[in-house]
C-alpha cells in the first residue's frame, strides 16, 4: 500500500518536474527569438514574430497543466515599441 502512494507521488513529482524543464526550454527559445526580432527591428530590417508565438502557443498549452505560467503572444507593433523606447532611452 505505502509503496503504491510512494510510486504515485514519484510519477506525480516527475511529471510536474518534465512540465516545468519543458516551460524552461520553452521560455529560453522565445527569448532568443524576440532577442533576434529586436536586433532586426534595430537595424530597421524586416522581421516576423511568427516564431515567438509558435513557442507561445506551446508554452501556453503547457501552463494549461496550472504549474507554470503563461505568455503573452507578441505583435510587430509590441516589438517597435519596444525598439523605440530602447532608442528614446539611450539619446
Amino acid at each position: 500500500m505505502m509503496s503504491e502512494v510512494h510510486q504515485a507521488i514519484t510519477a506525480h513529482s516527475q511529471k510536474q518536474h518534465a512540465l516545468v524543464r519543458a516551460f524552461v526550454e520553452l521560455d529560453l527559445k522565445r527569448e532568443m527569438y524576440i532577442e533576434e526580432a529586436v536586433a532586426l527591428c534595430q537595424r530597421g530590417e524586416s522581421f516576423s514574430v511568427h516564431k515567438i508565438n509558435e513557442v507561445t502557443k506551446q508554452i501556453n498549452e503547457l501552463a494549461k497543466n496550472g504549474i507554470v505560467p503563461q505568455r503573452k503572444y507578441v505583435t510587430v507593433d509590441m516589438v517597435k515599441e519596444y525598439v523605440q523606447k530602447l532608442n528614446n532611452q539611450s539619446s
